[in-house]
């Protein structure tokens, strides 16, 4: 039997049927055509039948299909959408349209292409041909939904689009030295009515600590404000200051308590970055965190939307032997090349722990630029 339905004064072909499209690839969201063979399998023949919104996730892509069958007519319409550039690749799609059990999901794929195969068993005694199919795995979308849930390929969708608001986030650089650690920060002053005073992008958490943050600034709050609590619970408990190391453990461990159904928990991956800059027993030190709950020990970092040409540029210009006054100028000159607006004290701001925490006031902010 070949793509063309029965022809006239035959009876149609009774059980399965089975249809194989191609993607086209050169047109986006319109199909090379049907190919391949229907064949069936004994069972009383499907009257009419149609699947609505039937997805097949293949590898990066997700394809929704949307079909509608007539026997008569033997060839599928199909209206397809994609979640993603569309690519070569094969479907296999069918059902028993009368049937209303589940659909059966069988796949292989590689690293090239995907293929999956959905059926159903036959049952002649329960006629329901419009009856909705449920969609026999997750889609792209329903992982998107659970902060919890894994996709296939082992990714967490809400973190990873969590890192990616960071990207669209105000610049901040920090820079070990031997003498104490330097954090800079772009401040975007949307509007000349706004106050840059109220604009905070670099925020004490003790008298050793302080950090720079790109991203969601509530966010930022949450974590330092928690930050604030435990470094003063373990200075009354323990009489000696916190860690530079544990602080950061503290806020790490607060960003991954995102879930569903605890009331202890976040609904969400916190939206932020931060640079940590302390310094302890052990000497000045530089962390970076990202909403992962992960953290690392760097010289320098920086984050934001310009942070990978300005960590290109630390690359070239950091060494341990730089002084403090260095590496405030290295920062700001870096901070110079990545923004879009002219560098000033309302747009910028710089702090240093070495070894206590000091934010810089505007004049000090000025003196910095003045020697660029």
């Amino acid at each position: 039997m070949g793509r063309r339905g029965p022809r006239a004064g035959r009876s149609p072909p009774r059980g399965l049927w089975l249809f194989a499209a191609q993607a086209h690839p050169a047109r986006p969201g319109r199909w090379a055509g049907p190919t391949g063979q229907a064949s069936g399998r004994s069972g009383p023949a499907p009257q009419a039948g149609e699947i609505d919104n039937l997805t097949v996730t293949l590898g990066q892509s997700t394809l929704v299909v949307l079909c509608r069958f007539h026997v008569g007519a033997g060839i599928p319409g199909v209206a397809p959408h994609y979640t993603s550039p569309p690519s070569t690749f094969n479907v296999l799609f069918g059902s028993s349209w009368w049937d209303p059990s589940p659909l059966y999901l069988c796949s292989t794929s590689s690293s090239s292409s995907s293929r999956t195969f959905l059926s159903s068993p036959t049952n002649p005694s329960s006629p329901s041909p419009t009856k909705p199919r449920a969609t026999m795995f997750l889609t792209r979308t329903e992982y998107d939904r659970g902060v919890n849930t894994f996709s296939p390929e082992g990714r967490l969708f809400q973190v990873e689009y969590a890192i990616e608001a960071i990207k669209l986030g105000s610049t901040a650089i920090g820079l070990k030295t031997k003498d104490g650690v330097v954090l800079a920060v772009e401040k975007r002053v949307t509007s000349p009515l706004l106050e840059p005073s109220s604009v905070e992008k670099i925020m004490e958490i003790d008298e050793h600590v302080g950090c720079a943050m790109s991203g969601l600034i509530a966010d930022a709050r949450t974590l330092v404000e928690h930050a604030r609590v435990e470094t003063q619970n373990h200075r009354f408990s323990y009489g000696e200051p916190m860690t530079v190391e544990s602080t950061t453990q503290a806020i790490c461990d607060l960003a991954l308590r995102f879930g569903e159904g605890e009331e202890e928990s976040m609904s969400r991956p916190f939206g932020v970055s931060l640079l940590i800059a302390g310094h302890d027993e052990n000497g000045p030190s530089l962390y970076y965190t990202d909403p992962s709950g992960t953290f690392w020990q760097c010289n320098a970092k920086a984050i934001g939307s310009g942070s990978e040409g300005a960590d290109s540029s630390l690359q070239e210009q950091f060494n341990k032997e730089l002084t403090l006054e260095e590496a405030e100028s290295i920062a700001l000159s870096i901070l110079k090349q990545v923004m879009e607006e002219k560098v000033t004290p309302n747009n910028v701001d710089i702090a240093k722990v070495a070894p206590n925490y000091h934010l810089y006031t505007p004049a000090e902010v000025e003196a910095v630029i003045a020697r660029l």
